[in-house]
């Protein structure tokens, strides 16, 4: 599905994220993937002069994989550990990305874009 996102588009695609999940039978992943998908909306949000993206939900026989691509060229920074005493606002959603996903990545897109990606597992696989 592709879109323009807003301030506000996380909230509707939680709800969408968390439906699919429910369905799935996969409702101790929803908290994790929710978050994820907030700060990767979030990015797109802050840093793509468009604000447009595609989003794809993947279920797998262990988990769900959500992805947003986008056609912006700058790819996101490798998340450092925060300090404690920092208090700008922004600059740690790829932190919380990688504490609550099992794993994420970075896909560049040629000629321009990326697609940010995660995965979080069931702790018993899925019935598909």
């Amino acid at each position: 599905m592709s879109f323009t996102v807003g301030d506000h588009s996380a909230r509707h695609l939680r709800r969408i994220i968390r439906a699919y999940l429910n369905l799935w039978s996969l409702d101790e992943l929803v908290d994790a993937a929710e978050l994820a998908l907030t700060e990767l909306l979030a990015n797109v949000v802050r840093h793509v002069p468009d604000r447009r993206c595609a989003l794809l939900l993947l279920r797998l026989p262990w988990g769900v994989r959500v992805e947003v691509t986008d056609e912006w060229h700058q790819l996101p920074a490798t998340p450092a550990p925060a300090e404690p005493y920092r208090l700008e606002e922004g600059g740690r959603g790829l932190l919380l990305v990688e504490a609550v996903a099992d794993r994420w990545g970075v896909v560049p897109l040629s000629p321009r874009g990326k697609t940010v990606w995660f995965e979080c597992e069931a702790k018993e696989p899925a019935h598909v």
